[in-house]
């Protein structure tokens, strides 16, 4: 199997962050909005995508 040493860092800090707050969602989600709070100017705003109610066909 392939080992890609980038998301095995990334997937070791992700479960580092939520032992450190006991795998609890809304203590996780709580912290990430303080984070997004605290650097507005480096957040993306995306506009909404609306989607029409016409049939979407697939090639």
């Amino acid at each position: 199997m392939y080992r890609n040493e980038i998301l095995e860092e990334i997937h070791q800090y992700r479960e580092e962050y939520a032992r450190s707050f006991q795998y609890d969602l809304k203590a996780i989600f709580n912290d990430l909005q303080k984070k997004q709070a605290a650097h507005k100017d480096r957040l993306v705003k995306l506009p909404i995508k609306r989607w029409s109610n016409q049939k979407i066909t697939r090639c």
